[in-house]
């Protein structure tokens, strides 16, 4: 790594048992030279400000006003922050030794990247791959997100399978190191989604702007998952399907948009009483509030997408797997991303 501006920024609310965690491991092994490292708070109300400033106070505090969510919180930090580049973090990971200079150095020598994600361990299961980002994100035929290690619920061992730098479709938001000009240029993450799937959002507007999005295994940080909303939590249903439609809406190419959104649409429908025959009313109820949400802010997204096309054309890039996880999963019992791509 150059003499480049590095910010460590990490979204809080109500973390504190996180931070005192997990925050160590990133001081300790953050100490290149122009590394900074900042908490912007989403107005916690757990005494997490008190105590960083007593236990680390080489960490910058950043407050935000309220509780912002994911990505408007990130984006109205990342405004006051100057640096060549950010690194974006959970504060439920822990790194480890040498993660920063393989992310950044991919960066440096190439303009046309973008985005790097590390290698994403389980840190329950230090041997095998966690489900928010693993080792790379990718899309399938009909815009279903999944990673190389981890098909829909089910993850694979790292056996050293995934050890080369890839292009990848998205980055996760997990722990993603990114331009900060491309960031801002692209308008960051889009706040409406609040959180869950802005990452792919963005990634994707990236691509459609000819930047690439890659996967290093050189780096590698062990993440808790379900820090601040369990993997079946009802708000976590909802966030996750409201925000694939509206993220299959805002960026598919013409020529894929109606088939795409209509299958996409009537599978939700599947999901949904798949749910309620497992007695899941509450995750039934979610897709339901999903999709009502989505139809009442159509003409909003509309809106948005139209705007995207004047900027950049919408792409299907070469990382889209032109395959059905959902057929292979299901029907096939395809379980990894070997079979899967297959």
């Amino acid at each position: 790594m150059n003499s480049s501006r590095v910010a460590i920024v990490i979204l809080n609310w109500n973390g504190r048992k996180l931070l005192e965690q997990y925050l160590p491991s990133v001081i300790q092994y953050s100490q290149e030279d122009r590394v900074e490292i900042i908490v912007a708070d989403n107005q916690s109300d757990d005494e997490s400000i008190s105590f960083l400033r007593e236990n680390f106070p080489q960490v910058k505090i950043l407050q935000l006003d309220q509780n912002y969510g994911f990505s408007k919180g990130y984006n109205l930090a990342l405004q006051q922050i100057e640096a060549t580049y950010y690194i974006l973090l959970n504060s439920d990971v822990e790194v480890t030794p040498n993660w920063i200079n393989p992310l950044i150095e991919l960066m440096e020598r190439d303009k046309t990247v973008a985005a790097v994600q590390p290698k994403v361990l389980s840190w329950h299961r230090k041997n095998e791959f966690e489900y928010a980002g693993a080792a790379g994100g990718f899309i399938d035929k009909l815009g279903y997100p999944f990673c190389r290690g981890r098909i829909l619920n089910v993850v694979e061992k790292d056996e050293g399978q995934f050890d080369q730098v890839t292009n990848i479709f998205w980055a996760t938001g997990a722990c993603m190191a990114i331009r900060a000009e491309y960031f801002h240029q692209t308008g960051g993450f889009d706040a409406d989604f609040w959180a869950h799937m802005e990452e792919i959002d963005l990634c994707w507007r990236l691509k459609n702007r000819g930047y690439k999005i890659l996967f290093t295994p050189f780096s590698k940080v062990y993440h808790l998952g379900g820090g601040s909303l369990s993997y079946d939590n009802p708000k976590k249903l909802f966030l996750n399907f409201r925000n694939s439609l509206w993220l299959l809406y805002k960026n598919l190419p013409r020529h894929k948009f109606y088939k795409v959104i209509v299958v996409r649409m009537l599978l939700d429908g599947v999901a949904a009483f798949k749910l309620l025959s497992e007695g899941n009313v509450n995750g039934f109820t979610s897709v339901i509030r999903a999709h009502w949400a989505f139809y009442r802010s159509h003409q909003r997204i509309r809106h948005k997408r139209e705007a995207l096309k004047k900027i950049a054309t919408p792409i299907w890039p070469d990382e889209v797997l032109c395959k059905s996880i959902i057929w292979k999963f299901y029907l096939e019992g395809k379980k990894t991303f070997r079979e899967v791509e297959q």
